[in-house]
């Protein structure tokens, strides 16, 4: 049993088991469901008072809390004890671009040659973490949500503006992945 549930679950598995969270947080009467807003709720518990966008009752949402708790604690124990780690299966379309970028180490998930200590503090990692978490947070608040508010709750609950921020985080995605890494790499 525990070997299945390492192998990596298809999109025909985990995307239902996805948009099942949509009604059940509709049942239990929420009809938001991000990752975003409960940031804002800990800085509302956390900074009390003095800036108005803080000022609302966050304890009538504080069940994402435990949403983003169950997020990070899920995410270790499937590191450490589900974690399959095999290679991935990249076409080999996707590897020449990424060597033509500096990557050569295709070993884990993530490339080494980026996401480590050292590249943390050259310019390069600096531009990406700084500028790339400033980006996201402004989006996400700009926006009103993140991309799973918006792309899972948004667009299931038939809002508009959930559909173009859905299409505008692609767009980005698409011109930072294809004309901002090439830059910085």
């Amino acid at each position: 049993m525990l070997e299945f549930i390492k192998q990596p679950w298809p999109w025909y598995v985990a995307g239902p088991i996805i948009g099942l969270m949509v009604p059940l947080a509709l049942l239990i009467g929420n009809k938001r469901f991000g990752v975003s807003s409960s940031l804002r709720h800990i800085c509302a518990a956390c900074l009390p008072g003095n800036v108005e966008f803080f000022r609302y009752n966050w304890r009538k949402e504080s069940w994402s809390l435990f949403f983003v708790g169950g997020i990070i604690v899920g995410g270790y124990l499937s590191n450490r004890f589900l974690t399959n780690y095999t290679r991935l299966d990249l076409s080999d379309g996707t590897i020449q671009k990424l060597k033509e970028l500096g990557i050569s180490n295709f070993n884990g998930f993530m490339p080494v040659e980026i996401f480590n200590w050292n590249h943390l503090f050259s310019v390069q990692g600096i531009i990406m973490i700084a500028l790339g978490g400033f980006m996201v947070g402004f989006g996400a608040r700009w926006a009103g949500g993140c991309t799973s508010g918006h792309s899972i709750t948004g667009i299931s609950n038939f809002q508009l503006v959930s559909v173009i921020a859905t299409i505008a985080f692609f767009i980005g995605g698409l011109f930072v992945t294809h004309l901002i890494y090439p830059i910085l790499f």
